[in-house]
């Protein structure tokens, strides 16, 4: 459930190209609008491994204490999608500053490069165990951190009927995961067992390939 005290800061309909000609890709995707709503797919084989994922961020830099809220509705698994928040340089630095290492969508330069990040792993369907037994991985990087788990409900893809509601809110450390109102894991980081608390930074969609999957309504609130 959004908090009482939430202030909404930023709104974004994902409907068109205008409303995402200042987001940045980091490795190669496809994304187009067929149906008023971001569609994301790779164009490199998914053979070629972490070479045919990306990441596509938000051009904003958003508070540390924040709500949000998107739609997602995947199309075609396997695949899997993340949601980086907070990102930022290990020493402070803007994720974008020209300093930092170059980012190619492969998922070691986010967990083992230079940067920091909490990010959540939910729709896990790209490889057989993901498949078996679905979960939402929460995890905190700099590091491969599994910090936190809870189950995933949404189905496979032909069961799918709409777009899925999701929440995440991040205040003090304290980070909440919902889809669809239901609660998915609530987790306190303490700030020393996986290093600091992770303040302000920016947002950014990952998938992996063959994903393919549309997103709308992203919304970011400030928590007073």
């Amino acid at each position: 459930m959004l908090p009482s005290n939430a202030r909404l800061i930023y709104d974004n309909p994902l409907r068109s190209d205008n409303d995402v000609d200042d987001f940045r890709m980091e490795g190669e995707a496809k994304v187009t609008f067929p149906e008023g709503k971001m569609r994301m797919e790779n164009v490199l084989d998914p053979a070629l491994g972490q070479q045919s994922n990306f990441v596509f961020w938000c051009s904003e830099i958003f508070p540390e204490n924040i709500a949000v809220s998107w739609e997602f509705r995947p199309l075609r698994e396997p695949g899997l999608a993340i949601l980086f928040f907070g990102a930022a340089g290990m020493k402070g630095e803007d994720l974008f500053d020209p300093k930092l290492n170059v980012r190619e969508g492969i998922y070691k330069q986010y967990h083992h490069g230079d940067i920091n990040a909490y990010h959540v792993g939910y729709f896990r369907r790209r490889y057989e165990v993901e498949r078996q037994f679905h979960t939402c991985n929460m995890r905190k990087s700099y590091g491969f951190n599994l910090v936190c788990q809870g189950a995933d409900p949404i189905p496979d893809v032909e069961d799918i009927q709409e777009p899925y509601q999701i929440l995440l809110t991040k205040k003090n450390g304290n980070i909440k995961f919902f889809i669809n109102e239901l609660p998915i894991f609530d987790w306190q980081d303490d700030g020393e067992t996986w290093g600091p608390l992770i303040g302000s930074g920016r947002i950014g969609f990952r998938q992996m390939a063959p994903l393919i999957a549309e997103y709308a309504d992203f919304k970011v609130y400030e928590l007073e």
